[in-house]
């Protein structure tokens, strides 16, 4: 039985007004699909309840065989699409010269098994996109250098609590209905909700924030509107970012903006060169203790 298949299956049961019906089906959706940030039992708006990063043991690297070695290939030259043999697998692979250790845990090491990236207890086991860097362990800080990707993206303004519930179904549909795979992470960009020298949240009108899916690969679909959905191409940028764990939300934004204001204050040769964004590798189902999110400043290098 597909994971597709599934959902159809069982969102009715749950949909009944044990809480929000739109949230309970939210729930079930990236249940399913395995790699969204929203659901009415994981969100987190205090910073103060997130917790210390999990610990790892590094571990020898196993040895591959050759039929697993063309699967890793398989999988890396994958096209996306939903409907091919593969497409939810995991395409894990080191980007030494897209990442730099700058702070943190710097002894902190991601392993890939069985194509997986893994810490600890925590995991990624659904694809990124195509040239994307590695991810930034729990507890450390890198500058990373990321390329062009195609996205789509649902804005709204105002909390993001509960706006989130009603972005995924928008996005959801338009990959669904474009034969689209769902990748990791979900991206979540701010727009001024956060003081970019302290990152502490603040209170304006003007806030908003944006959820967005990643294509594989731009040729998946064009750019374009989808309904409410915005399909585009986000160039490329560097980041200041680090590895979290804890329940998704605000609370681990406003907690990974801080450390990352205080490095910045300590490296004055950068500055912030756009607005922070999170990303969010995991579904609901897996414990908010091992959730494994990144959060990220823009940055430049000054002069």
């Amino acid at each position: 039985m597909t994971r597709f298949t599934s959902l159809l299956l069982v969102v009715v049961p749950l949909a009944r007004p044990v809480c929000l019906p739109l949230v309970c089906v939210s729930l079930v959706c990236v249940f399913l699909v395995g790699v969204s940030p929203v659901g009415c039992a994981s969100y987190e708006s205090d910073p103060a309840n997130i917790p210390e990063p999990v610990k790892a043991t590094p571990s020898a690297p196993a040895a591959v065989s050759e039929e697993k070695a063309a699967a890793v290939e398989a999988v890396a030259t994958h096209s996306g699409r939903a409907s091919e043999p593969g497409a939810e697998e995991c395409n894990a692979v080191r980007t030494p010269t897209l990442v730099e250790r700058v702070g943190g845990d710097k002894e902190a090491s991601i392993d890939i098994r069985d194509g997986v990236y893994r810490f600890g207890p925590s995991r990624i086991e659904s694809p990124l996109p195509a040239g994307y860097p590695e991810p930034t362990p729990p507890g450390a800080i890198d500058l990373k250098k990321y390329p062009t990707v195609r996205r789509a993206e649902f804005v709204s303004s105002g909390s993001p609590a509960s706006g989130m519930n009603m972005g995924f179904f928008p996005l959801f549909s338009h990959i669904k209905s474009q034969d689209i795979a769902m990748t990791s992470p979900v991206e979540m960009d701010y727009r001024d909700m956060f003081d970019p020298t302290t990152g502490q949240r603040v209170q304006k009108g003007s806030m908003s924030w944006t959820m967005s899916f990643l294509y594989r690969t731009p040729e998946l679909a064009p750019t374009g509107r989808d309904g409410s959905v915005q399909i585009t191409d986000r160039p490329e940028l560097e980041v200041l970012s680090i590895g979290m764990n804890g329940a998704y939300g605000t609370g681990i934004v406003e907690k990974g903006l801080g450390l990352l204001s205080a490095w910045m204050k300590d490296h004055p040769e950068y500055e912030i060169a756009g607005e922070p964004r999170a990303f969010h590798y995991n579904g609901p189902y897996i414990a908010n203790r091992v959730k494994w999110s990144e959060v990220q400043l823009p940055v430049r290098r000054k002069g």
